[in-house]
């Protein structure tokens, strides 16, 4: 069996411990798309929005993947839970023959075609969704987002810049080109950016 990771946000630029358990490179957008938004507080990153998949989303972001080590699909998911010091029931999963989980029952069968277009047996990625909500008490919206990161501590801020920044230009989200207008998300460049000189 060949296991497909699929990523679309910090996993790819920060393989931590799943480094050693994957072969070759990132192939950056050539993933199924998926409707990822930075739209859940994350309390591993300080309370940063992270990328998750959004249910009601209409957008979909092109997504990357990197071939598994592992030649079972229960062994993939483990290393990539690992990673993401989550269990399981946060790892969606989807074999070729069309057996699949996920929180979003379009995203398993987006991932199920993609699998009938490529040479993988099967797939896992993080199966996260948004819980902007139940953590805010106010329903996601740009604007919200916005205002919530605005009222974040300066040491959760720089991670919210860090990480939104540091996402693959893949991941193209409403949230992410609402933020690129917004002048006060612009301005923490000059500060947060390391110096090159």
């Amino acid at each position: 069996m060949t296991v497909a990771i699929i990523g679309y946000g910090s996993l790819i630029w920060d393989l931590d411990d799943l480094a050693p358990k994957v072969d070759g490179d990132w192939q950056m957008g050539t993933g199924p798309a998926m409707p990822v938004e930075f739209s859940r507080v994350s309390p591993k990153r300080k309370k940063a929005l992270a990328l998750v998949i959004e249910n009601d989303l209409e957008h979909s972001s092109a997504t990357s993947f990197i071939a598994s080590k592992r030649t079972r699909l229960k062994d993939a998911m483990d290393d990539l839970a690992a990673r993401e010091r989550t269990h399981l029931g946060h790892i969606g999963w989807a074999t070729r023959q069309g057996d699949a989980q996920s929180c979003n029952d379009g995203v398993a069968q987006t991932v199920v075609t993609w699998l009938s277009e490529t040479g993988y047996s099967a797939a896992v990625w993080t199966d996260l969704n948004g819980n902007f909500k139940d953590e805010t008490g106010v329903p996601f919206s740009h604007e919200q987002a916005s205002s919530y990161l605005q009222n974040l501590p300066a040491e959760s801020l720089h991670e919210a810049w860090r990480y939104i920044t540091y996402a693959p230009a893949e991941t193209n989200t409403p949230f992410r080109r609402y933020l690129s207008g917004q002048d006060w998300w612009q301005s923490l460049s000059a500060v947060y950016a390391p110096d090159t000189d």
